[in-house]
């Protein structure tokens, strides 16, 4: 698999800021779904012809698309088929969003970090029996098999937070990779990390461990937290982990890219429900309730009509860098037929802070330094730019992910979003 200069990616998606121009939400029930400009940009469907054209040309099946500032909804389109053969994509179509759980995952364990009941910096062993004596993998013999020691560094929920435990998902790490071919991960068995907690950034399983960090401090499921402490206050109806059976028809189909380059439907047939909930990846969403959840960023921690689902100052931090020197957002894939080789950034320095990638350097014409940003494995992406009070979502749905395809239909929606005013 190519890998991806996804310069692209943040260079649109970080476009986001430079001069944003205001968007009138689109007419219910037209198709395809769009909306039209402001008079201060070319009259017409300038967005819903990137997008519409976008899927033809880059032959994708199906996009959904919005953006936002803190309080109102800028644009929002819907192009392409639900299915090969099926109907049109809505504005309310239903996509799995993968990796975009991380981020929610994240304000569900800071809000009991808010209430004492956790704090950033404590082992996570203190919550999770799994975590005490953990073993790091220090190495193969001659016969392949792993070499385990006792980790020196106790993984902390900072650690999970932010990619530097040394949990490491085996699709863009070598040695996890090597480790699982032949010793599966076993469901409820952390490990091992692949380096010493703090000292590397390596996107991995951090966030998952994280969904079960906040079940065993607040006593309830994933799902249930969600929908009690983040769905519900802002008014996010269609995120869930469990599809419920008559919401079908609105759901997206999944594709894959086979050996010769084309896109092949998956079976469609309805989610089988999860025996377990992952916070780092699961939830099935839609691009208006996942850009609630962006506003509630952009609005320091408040929801619809003043709901408080974060403190500000809580906010505040997950926006600032929290690795130190390290670099982020830089993975090498050894499974093509998920992922795609990342460089978010090439040749910049990237950070991590609390739930979100950060980019350090403003890119010209692009949104400004300190912007938030990450995705999902099936082609989802999202970011916000608080500097600028903007934030934007586009949900594709297939794999591989940062495919070259879907990065430039990100970059030609971001570029439309931030053309330079016409004289």
């Amino acid at each position: 698999m190519e890998a991806i200069d996804r310069r692209a990616f943040l260079a649109s998606c970080i476009a986001a800021a430079s001069s944003p121009h205001f968007l009138f939400a689109a007419t219910p029930g037209a198709k395809p779904m769009g909306a039209v400009l402001s008079g201060a940009l070319p009259p017409g469907p300038v967005m819903d012809d990137t997008l519409r054209n976008g899927i033809a040309r880059h032959k994708i099946p199906a996009a959904v698309a919005m953006v936002a500032g803190p309080g109102r909804i800028l644009y929002k389109g819907a192009f392409g088929l639900r299915e090969s053969a099926g109907p049109p994509v809505t504005l309310d179509s239903i996509f799995r969003i993968a990796s975009m759980t991380k981020a929610v995952t994240t304000v569900a364990a800071l809000q009991l970090v808010e209430q004492g009941k956790v704090s950033l910096d404590e082992p996570v062993a203190l919550h999770l029996a799994q975590f005490k004596n953990i073993q790091l993998l220090a190495g193969f013999d001659a016969q392949g098999e792993p070499i385990l020691r006792p980790a020196v560094t106790a993984p902390t929920l900072r650690h999970l937070l932010t990619h530097t435990s040394g949990l490491c998902y085996d699709t863009w790490d070598a040695d996890m990779f090597r480790y699982t071919a032949k010793h599966p991960i076993v469901d409820n068995v952390p490990g091992p990390l692949i380096f010493e907690p703090g000292t590397r950034w390596q996107y991995g399983q951090g966030l998952d461990w994280t969904g079960r960090l906040v079940e065993a401090v607040s006593g309830l499921t994933l799902e249930d937290y969600f929908q009690q402490n983040i769905c519900h206050p802002l008014g996010m109806t269609d995120t869930t982990f469990i599809f419920p059976a008559d919401k079908f028809e609105r759901l997206v189909t999944n594709y894959d890219r086979d050996q010769s380059g084309e896109l092949q439907q998956d079976e469609r047939k309805p989610p089988t429900p999860p025996k377990t909930f992952s916070g780092g990846g699961g939830l099935f969403s839609t691009a208006s309730d996942y850009i609630r959840f962006m506003q509630m960023i952009l609005n320091q921690g408040r929801g619809p009509k003043g709901a408080r689902v974060l403190r500000a100052d809580t906010v505040a931090q997950m926006q600032i860098n929290q690795i130190g020197a390290l670099t982020a957002g830089k993975m090498k894939t050894k499974r093509p037929d998920l992922s795609s080789d990342v460089d978010i950034q090439p040749g910049q320095t990237e950070k991590w802070g609390l739930g979100f990638l950060i980019n350090t350097t403003a890119y010209p014409g692009g949104r400004s330094a300190g912007s938030l940003a990450w995705a999902g494995l099936y082609n989802t992406y999202y970011w916000i730019d608080p500097k600028r009070a903007l934030c934007a979502v586009i949900l594709m749905q297939y794999l591989p992910f940062a495919d070259k395809q879907a990065l430039s239909l990100l970059s030609e929606f971001e570029q439309a979003i931030y053309a330079p005013k016409p004289s």
